[in-house]
């Protein structure tokens, strides 16, 4: 197990980097020509990045971020 200390100023430059980060993706995810393989490690990186993110943001921006269920259930063929 790994610590990690912060000040509020280093917090919310992490939690800046993680929504700027997760939404490049999730536009990228709407994109038609990219195609599905590409958009399954995307999804995987997103949900590393928003494991991350529920360390240090607030309940709210969690539940701003929270995949969508057409996201995840687009590799199922629906």
């Amino acid at each position: 197990m790994l610590g990690l200390l912060l000040n509020d100023r280093d917090k919310e430059e992490i939690i800046y980097l993680l929504k700027r980060e997760m939404d490049e993706i999730l536009f990228d995810l709407k994109d038609a020509r990219i195609e599905s393989i590409v958009k399954q490690s995307m999804e995987e990186r997103y949900k590393t990045l928003f494991s991350l993110f529920k360390r240090v943001a607030s309940q709210y921006d969690c539940m701003r971020y929270v995949l969508p269920s057409s996201k995840r259930s687009s590799g199922t063929g629906k």
